[in-house]
């Protein structure tokens, strides 16, 4: 198959699951064993990490409004201005991913891993949001209600500290799902599906953009570079940067309309599928 073909095919893959609670780097494994890609060498390892760049460099695009509110904001402590919460819970991330980098990489190469991250990232995604699903219904304001933060605007740090802990766990455990496990904690911390899954947003921009910057200069400039980088792999990372971005800001759209009418659901039952199916797998390989 051409590298051109699979570019697209990968930057397909990436744009529709890098922000859906599904988890892109489980299902570009996925389609790595479906169509019998390459993705165990170091120039392809690098490529599915650095594509997501594309997905994320979708969301300042889509959110462009949000984003230009959010920094001409004035009133309010600065301690609970959106832009340094978002930051407050990347830098909770950034550091013990950092240093679980070896563990990360090992976890990565294990489908028993991912499928049981998917399974339980389902399970516990369909729990929060059915716990949380009369709230939702019933609005602001409605007496007994679980849910007291409705907008990004009026978080706090602990909710901000809690999301980012959690994100932890999409790092270190491949197939959980950087955007399942921002949710579900946001949720959990008494965010509305709606702020939650904004959040999610803004946080992968400095959280996705760090990683993928941080690889690419490791695989290109590190001490053990492995990849030498000529036009055609250039080309074929740019296919796929673009494919990503175009597909993920449909896929962006798309989500915040489901979410609010449907809720998580039906993404949760989708996990656990798909988890199982991937255990399956792990099990009957040699």
């Amino acid at each position: 198959m051409s590298d051109y073909v699979i570019s697209v095919i990968l930057g397909i893959v990436e744009g529709l699951t890098e922000f859906l609670p599904i988890s892109s780097t489980a299902h570009l494994r996925i389609t790595e064993a479906l169509f019998r890609l390459p993705l165990d060498q170091p120039y392809w390892k690098m490529y599915s990490v650095v594509i997501q760049l594309g997905a994320v460099l979708c969301l300042p695009f889509y959110f462009r409004d949000r984003i230009r509110t959010f920094l001409s904001r004035r009133e309010g402590p600065w301690s609970t201005h959106p832009a340094v919460l978002v930051m407050l819970a990347f830098f909770v991330t950034a550091l013990p991913a950092f240093l679980l980098t070896k563990v990360i990489g090992k976890n990565l190469e294990s489908p028993f891993i991912m499928g049981s991250a998917l399974l339980v990232g389902g399970v516990v995604m369909g729990m929060v949001d059915l716990w949380k699903s009369r709230s939702e219904k019933a609005g602001p304001g409605a007496p007994g209600s679980t849910i007291r933060t409705w907008s990004v605007e009026t978080m706090n740090l602990a909710q901000a500290v809690w999301i980012g802990a959690c994100q932890i766990l999409s790092a270190v455990f491949p197939g959980t799902s950087r955007s399942m496990s921002t949710i579900a904690a946001g949720q959990i911390a008494g965010l509305s599906r709606a702020s939650a899954l904004e959040f999610s947003f803004f946080l992968a921009l400095p959280t996705m953009c760090a990683a993928t910057v941080y690889d690419l200069l490791k695989t290109l400039l590190g001490k053990t570079a492995t990849v030498r980088m000529d036009l055609h792999h250039w080309v074929v990372l740019a296919i796929g940067l673009v494919v990503s971005f175009a597909v993920a800001y449909a896929s962006v759209a798309l989500l915040m309309a489901w979410v609010r009418k449907h809720g998580f659901l039906p993404f949760a039952v989708y996990r656990i599928l798909v988890g199982t199916a991937v255990l399956i797998w792990a099990a009957q390989r040699p």
